[in-house]
């Protein structure tokens, strides 16, 4: 009897572990077609600065506070070189927010309008150049 009860608890234990594997999968931060992606990036050059540890821990996060639920994820890349290894890079950062709404997403940055804008100067001397796209395919490398 003993045995069949570990048995029947194991089997609920691996159940459990499967499920919330699972739901974690649906809720995985992925681009998905339909959604759109506003790049922000900041060109490189040799008089330009730009403070990563500000972007990451201070910039980015106060922003996608205002863009609420609207916001899916958000992505930060540092750039490391250009198209060889000794290249520098064309972007010295590109910040990501993925979102389902663009009108919303254009409200919540109008009404902060004023807190992204002087908060720029904290990390950078860089003008940013930022670019909306709707995500009209995702493609993953099947090969292993």
């Amino acid at each position: 009897m003993s045995t069949q009860k570990n048995l029947l608890l194991l089997v609920f234990v691996i159940t459990s572990l499967i499920s919330c594997k699972t739901s974690q999968m649906k809720n995985s931060s992925a681009p998905e077609v339909g959604m759109f992606k506003v790049t922000i990036l900041y060109p490189g050059g040799d008089d330009k600065t730009f403070d990563m540890d500000y972007y990451e821990k201070k910039h980015m996060p106060m922003v996608a506070g205002f863009l609420g639920k609207n916001l899916r994820f958000y992505e930060i890349d540092k750039g490391i070189s250009g198209r060889t290894p000794n290249d520098k890079p064309t972007y010295v950062a590109v910040g990501y927010f993925y979102i389902t709404d663009v009108g919303e997403y254009n409200k919540a940055i109008a009404q902060n309008r004023d807190a992204v804008i002087n908060d720029i100067k904290n990390y950078t001397n860089i003008q940013p150049v930022v670019q909306i796209s709707e995500i009209k395919k995702v493609g993953y490398n099947n090969a292993r």
